[in-house]
C-alpha cells in the first residue's frame, strides 16, 4: 500500500488504452522490484473519453505479458484538471498530449509538472512515443521497448529521492 507521502506520477496518452497503460505498468514494476512500491504511485489517463471504463487494448496487454508485466487490471479513464493536484509529475507520451495538458493547466505549478516521457531517455532520437493503435503487434512491442527505456531512465532519476533516509 502506498504511503501518504508517495511520489505520484500520471502518464497521459490519447485514449488510455495503449501507451499510457504500458508506462504506468512499467514504472510500477520498476518501483516494486526495487522495493519502493510503497513510495511511488503510477497511474495513467487519456486526453479523450472514448474508451473510459474499457480494458487496455488487447495488443497492449499481450505486449506487456510477453515482457513479464500484467496489464489485465487496467481500466481507461480521462485526465481531469484535478489530476494536476493529485500528482507530482504529469508525463505526456507525445507533444500533442503535452500541448493539450498545457492548455488544461490552471497554474504555473500545474504547467511545471508536465514533461514528455522520452525527455528522460538521453539516447532517444525522437520526442514522441508513436501511437501503435492502427499498427500491428510488432509496433506494440517496439513502443513498449521505448517506454521501458524511458521508464528506467525516469526511475533512475526518482529513485534516490524515494529511498528512505538511514
Amino acid at each position: 500500500m502506498p504511503s501518504s507521502d508517495a511520489f505520484r506520477v500520471v502518464f497521459v496518452c490519447t485514449g488510455n488504452i495503449c501507451r499510457s497503460p504500458m508506462a504506468e505498468v512499467v514504472l510500477r514494476h520498476l518501483a516494486t522490484t526495487a522495493g519502493l512500491g510503497d513510495r511511488i504511485v503510477s497511474t495513467s489517463a487519456g486526453t479523450g473519453d472514448w474508451h473510459v471504463g474499457e480494458r487496455a487494448d488487447r495488443r497492449t496487454v499481450e505486449a506487456l505479458q510477453r515482457r513479464g508485466y500484467d496489464g489485465s487490471l487496467h481500466r481507461a479513464r480521462q485526465f481531469s484538471t484535478s489530476d494536476f493536484q493529485a500528482n507530482d509529475l504529469v508525463v505526456a507520451l507525445d507533444r500533442t498530449h503535452e500541448r493539450i495538458l498545457r492548455t488544461w493547466a490552471r497554474t504555473e505549478d500545474d504547467r511545471d509538472k508536465i514533461t514528455l516521457l522520452l525527455a528522460f531517455d538521453p539516447e532517444a532520437t525522437v520526442r514522441d512515443v508513436p501511437d501503435p493503435y492502427y499498427d500491428d503487434d510488432a509496433a506494440f512491442d517496439e513502443v513498449l521497448g521505448m517506454i521501458e527505456r524511458s521508464g528506467r531512465a525516469l526511475f533512475r532519476q526518482l529513485e534516490p529521492a524515494l529511498r528512505p533516509r538511514s
